[in-house]
């Protein structure tokens, strides 16, 4: 069994809850965060005489480490600090590591990074310790419009017929085999004729480098 997220993109308003739900619950520090919500947009207006047609488009992605079954972070840590815990969460092991930024260049999610108080690699585990006892990850429960839910990835994808693990701007799912289902926006649909940008990166990038 693995276990993930799904996130209907519909939903998503970009309120940011679900950030600070973790940043609270896990005591980060200021500019850290393992959640992040992906502000995207794009497309153009063009004039046909007195009207206009469009094709803009934004919207928000929500994310986190997805857990991946092919965790590039695991494949390049030199210590196996980066492992998969009793759950198959991929976690931390803060005794193994050494902080030697692996993990945070190879993964193409930008989930690890390296805490500057521990010197360690730190990133969402999930909250592992909360979904032990039969609760769901805070991010999920701080959701005010219920656009994340968690649970065995099987019973996700048959909950959400049609849903994908792709969407722009993340990687192509090929690469790590990420358990993350993704109902797709018309917005985000979109995005696929009429490639957009980050409108947040400055905001997103802020503890890539930490």
């Amino acid at each position: 069994m693995s276990l993930g997220f799904f996130f209907n993109n519909e939903r998503c308003t970009g309120c940011r809850t679900c950030e600070l739900a973790c940043i609270d619950y896990k005591d980060l520090t200021v500019g850290r965060r393992y959640r992040r919500v992906i502000d995207y947009e794009g497309g153009r207006t063009e004039p046909h005489g007195a009207t206009v047609s469009t094709t803009c488009y934004a919207y928000h992605i929500s994310l986190a480490c997805n857990h991946c079954d092919e965790p590039a972070c695991m494949h390049v840590c030199p210590t196996k600090a980066m492992h998969k815990d009793d759950l198959g969460l991929v976690s931390v092991d803060v005794e193994r590591c050494i902080g030697c930024g692996y993990c945070t260049m190879a993964c193409p999610y930008h989930a690890p990074s390296i805490d500057p108080a521990l010197k360690r690699s730190s990133k969402c585990d999930g909250c592992t310790s909360r979904v032990a006892a039969g609760l769901r990850p805070i991010c999920v429960e701080a959701c005010p419009l219920r656009a994340l839910e968690f649970g065995d990835i099987d019973e996700l994808r048959e909950a959400h017929p049609g849903s994908t693990s792709n969407i722009l701007p993340l990687p192509d799912a090929s690469l790590t085999s990420p358990n993350l289902l993704v109902k797709l926006s018309r917005a985000a649909e979109l995005a696929y004729d009429n490639k957009g940008f980050i409108s947040n990166a400055a905001e997103i990038a802020n503890n890539a480098n930490d």
